[in-house]
């Protein structure tokens, strides 16, 4: 069983920036592809970024790409999502979620976290 608990949300303006943090359980983390997805009201489910177990590759949404960087620290078993230069789009309940692989479907994803809710104000 792996349960994923997210915080780091809040309400900020556009410009500001934000780390979410995803904090894992499981003694097997380090074999976890992982990802961030995003969900605004109204909205489907949204695939933000995505990490191998490794590290070694990372992927994003084009919408993201260059503000936006997802990295992993093993030995406190946490994923990360650094998001810069924020913009009121970004609102939305964010969610990290673990698979066997990393891809942009989320059917495809096994386990998710409760979501942490990113106000952006304009």
């Amino acid at each position: 069983q792996v349960q994923l608990v997210e915080s780091g949300g809040g309400l900020v303006q556009a410009g500001d920036s934000l780390r979410l943090s995803c904090a894992a359980s499981g003694r097997t983390f380090n074999r976890y592809n992982m990802a961030w997805f995003r969900q605004a009201p109204g909205n489907e489910r949204q695939f933000v970024s995505g990490i191998t177990w490794s590290g070694g590759n990372t992927y994003y949404a084009d919408s993201v790409k260059g503000r936006f960087t997802i990295s992993r620290d093993k030995a406190k078993n946490t994923l990360y999502l650094q998001m810069n230069s924020l913009k009121p789009e970004d609102t939305a309940v964010y969610y990290c979620a673990v698979a066997t692989r990393v891809t942009a479907s989320k059917e495809e994803y096994d386990y998710w976290g409760q979501g942490t809710q990113v106000t952006v104000s304009s």
